[in-house]
């Protein structure tokens, strides 16, 4: 029994350190961190940054692997949300600069005299999406 969990300790311990460890390379050689830093022009807040992406992956370990609920009020958490879905907005934005993704895509579908007719429907599908979703699935 003992054996049992601590093999399963173990991989778990080798399978979180080998995921953990692919995100740190993936936003490291992408130079994200940097990169969104130099879009928002907060340069003097880049450790803040990296505080809160290794905050961010640590809090979402531990409500992955616990059944977490914190009963707060909507005035509470609607800043909070916000917050975060500014952040995960303005790292996907900086995740497409680094990658060009937005220059190769108007090219390939012909729009590269209008890319901000592109990038305005990408950002108007996000929100119609996201606002169907919260209205309609999510149960308050």
């Amino acid at each position: 029994m003992v054996l049992e969990i601590l093999v399963t300790a173990l991989i778990g311990l080798g399978g979180g350190l080998a995921v953990g460890s692919g995100l740190v390379a993936f936003i490291s050689v992408l130079g994200i961190i940097p990169r969104l830093v130099q879009l928002s022009k907060t340069y003097q807040a880049i450790h803040a940054y990296e505080i809160a992406v290794i905050a961010g992956a640590m809090a979402g370990s531990f409500a992955t692997l616990h059944h977490l609920e914190l009963h707060l009020p909507r005035v509470v958490t609607m800043p909070i949300g916000l917050a975060a879905g500014i952040f995960v907005g303005m790292l996907a934005a900086a995740l497409t600069e680094v990658l060009n993704v937005f220059p190769i895509l108007a090219k390939r579908i012909g729009l590269e005299k209008n890319i901000i007719i592109l990038v305005m429907a990408i950002v108007l599908g996000k929100i119609v999406g996201s606002l169907f979703h919260w209205l309609f699935f999510v149960d308050y």
